[in-house]
């Protein structure tokens, strides 16, 4: 069985890793009538489309843009930023493998037997989020009284704009997807009409108190899917440096253990080689790797220049709040 791992030691860059990876995979694929190698493969295939042919990006982020400036002239009180991503080929790779642990536990568990290939196969046509972006909003405390709450006025203002971004991007060659979690929702701010698209992690936060708002569109022009998320600040600083980064990671790394000991192994061989793909990832030795453009000191001094780690960006927008007192404020 191969892994990234085997390939992230030559100094190659992320893209030739990506094109030996999945031709390799495609190979094995062949050998062993291995439909998952197949998928996995023309997985990759998709990361390195993106990243060879970047061009729609510009029309994409243009677009994307648009939202930006209406936003900046809707409120110029608030202070927010607008990210793009491409996701990291670690990550992409770990996320791949964990849908297969999850679909093959989850299948085991409700019917005591294990799937089938295709039926895994199917499963993993599912991957909405390899180009994301991400909107950060703040509301300076100077607009706030002493008898309102700075949350819950984030809060108002996080919702009023996710209640207008659908239809603002589908006027602009975006449709958006059903999330799939409308009868999940507890929402009371999204609108009727808005809450089929959403998945509410901020009324309904994860465990590990991860908050947001997750929306996946299909770019018409582009033909590629594209996920927005939505959050405050406070939100942002949680996920990003906080709790719920350290603690997603080792409740990660746990659940996957558990789906281990549920499924002993050589009970399934597609369980096998995704968990071992999996663990080596996550036991990677990020300073002894050596990736063109890439180098890290431990696992959390990281300089990454192609997107190896940390995904690519494609653009960071930052509007600051106009107005700095309250009487400005009110004036609006």
């Amino acid at each position: 069985m191969i892994s990234l791992n085997d390939y992230l030691f030559s100094g190659d860059t992320v893209l030739k890793i990506l094109l030996q990876y999945s031709s390799d995979l495609k190979d094995e694929a062949i050998k062993n009538h291995n439909p998952i190698d197949m998928a996995h493969s023309n997985f990759l295939i998709q990361i390195i489309a993106i990243l060879e042919h970047t061009e729609f990006l510009t029309s994409q982020s243009q677009r994307i843009n648009e939202f930006y400036m209406y936003m900046a002239n809707k409120y110029p009180f608030l202070a927010f930023t607008f990210k793009g991503r491409i996701k990291s080929l670690i990550r992409a790779e770990e996320k791949f493998n964990g849908y297969i642990l999850e679909y093959i536990h989850d299948y085991y568990m409700a019917n005591g037997k294990y799937p089938n290939e295709a039926e895994i196969k199917n499963n993993l046509n599912c991957f909405r989020d390899l180009i994301a972006y991400r909107i950060v909003i703040s509301l300076p405390q100077c607009h706030v009284s002493e008898q309102e709450s700075l949350e819950e006025q984030e809060l108002k203002f996080l919702y009023e704009i996710a209640n207008v971004l659908p239809e603002f991007l589908e006027e602009r060659g975006f449709t958006a997807e059903l999330s799939g979690f409308a009868d999940k929702s507890i929402s009371k701010y999204l609108s009727d009409d808005n809450l089929p698209y959403y998945r509410d992690y901020v009324q309904t936060p994860r465990s590990s108190g991860y908050r947001s708002l997750h929306i996946t569109f299909y770019d018409n022009f582009a033909r590629c899917y594209t996920e927005l998320q939505l959050r405050t600040k406070d939100m942002d600083d949680l996920a990003e440096i906080g709790g719920a980064n350290h603690f997603g990671y080792e409740k990660q790394q746990e659940e996957n253990r558990a789906k281990r000991d549920m499924i002993p192994e050589g009970q399934c061989k597609c369980f096998d080689e995704a968990y071992e793909r999996l663990i080596k990832l996550q036991e990677l030795d990020l300073a002894s790797i050596n990736v063109n453009m890439f180098r890290a000191y431990n696992n959390q001094l990281i300089n990454d220049g192609c997107g190896l780690f940390r995904g690519r960006q494609i653009l960071p927008f930052e509007h600051l709040s106009r107005f700095q007192n309250d009487n400005e404020y009110a004036k609006l």
